[in-house]
């Protein structure tokens, strides 16, 4: 079981602006069913957080920048207020927050501040002092992804436990990934993929295969990703870490997402307007 995950929610959110001015994007809310069935509105964090616990996760290592104080508020437990919605009678409002508080008081998080948007490889090597000799889930905090019994996360870690990989991608086949970083494949068995290459936002994409910000990876990641030059955009990408592991012989794993199982992003109005959609015509059986 992977009990480690680096969780990014550094970025400025400029193309949600004015709306994450002061409220991060990862905190944008979704619709979900708590434990009673309710329909209610989380933070995108939250539910994945919840998710990873869920799956076992224990040490959460979120990187952060600046404004993104409302994140460490929201995951620091304020037990007052629960007594107060128990005392007005709210019991099923108190029961949801009673949960979330009681995984993270069972959890391990440590906040890691990233000073400067310097791109999603940077953002996980921020955590490199934490990882230690153990493999770690990365996610992207303006993403999530609903799947049955976490039916993803299972494939991604008998992926990475098998065929002793070094790192494990999720990939989704889109009609033009010229916005995702892309991966060049071939298949190994029953679903698991062997990565042969992969490119950051490439304008004539090699594949259709869209790399999402779920992954595995070992911590040899870390050493590749020190030193590692800025690519695309001027920032360092994960992505040109993920190439250089395969230039220097590891196994790079993916799997791919299945027809059923729902992307959730923030990162857009657009896309955050459809997040809102799909997630409540899913947990409502109702289309919009």
């Amino acid at each position: 079981m992977i009990r480690k995950a680096i969780l990014t929610a550094a970025g400025l959110g400029t193309r949600l602006l004015p709306m994450t001015k002061e409220l991060p994007k990862e905190m944008l809310p979704i619709f979900m069913r708590d434990a009673d069935g309710v329909l209610v509105l989380k933070p995108l964090l939250q539910v994945l957080f919840e998710q990873l616990y869920v799956f076992g996760v224990r040490e959460f290592y979120f990187v952060v920048g600046r404004g993104k104080r409302s994140i460490e508020d929201h995951f620091t437990p304020d037990w007052d207020y629960v007594a107060k919605l128990e005392s007005r009678g709210r019991h099923e409002l108190a029961s949801m927050l009673r949960s979330f508080y009681e995984m993270v008081e069972d959890s391990v998080i440590v906040w890691v501040n990233q000073p400067m948007p310097k791109g999603f490889g940077h953002a996980v090597y921020m955590a490199r002092a934490l990882v230690g000799s153990e493999p770690f889930f990365v996610c992207a905090g303006d993403t999530y992804i609903i799947s049955e019994n976490n039916g993803f996360l299972r494939r991604m870690v008998e992926a990475y436990l098998r065929g002793g990989a070094d790192a494990v991608l999720l990939l989704q086949e889109v009609s033009d990934p010229r916005q995702y970083g892309v991966a060049v494949v071939e298949g190994v068995e029953n679903g698991v993929y062997r990565v042969l290459r992969v490119v950051e936002k490439p304008r004539e994409p090699p594949s259709r295969h869209a790399i999402m910000p779920y992954y595995i990876f070992n911590p040899v990641l870390m050493e590749v990703l020190d030193g590692l030059e800025a690519g695309v955009g001027g920032e360092i990408q994960l992505t040109d870490a993920i190439q250089r592991l395969i230039d220097t012989g590891k196994e790079v794993r993916a799997v791919l997402l299945h027809s059923d199982e729902i992307r959730l992003d923030v990162g857009t109005p657009e896309t955050y307007w459809e997040a809102l959609k799909l997630s409540y015509e899913y947990w409502t059986g109702v289309r919009k």
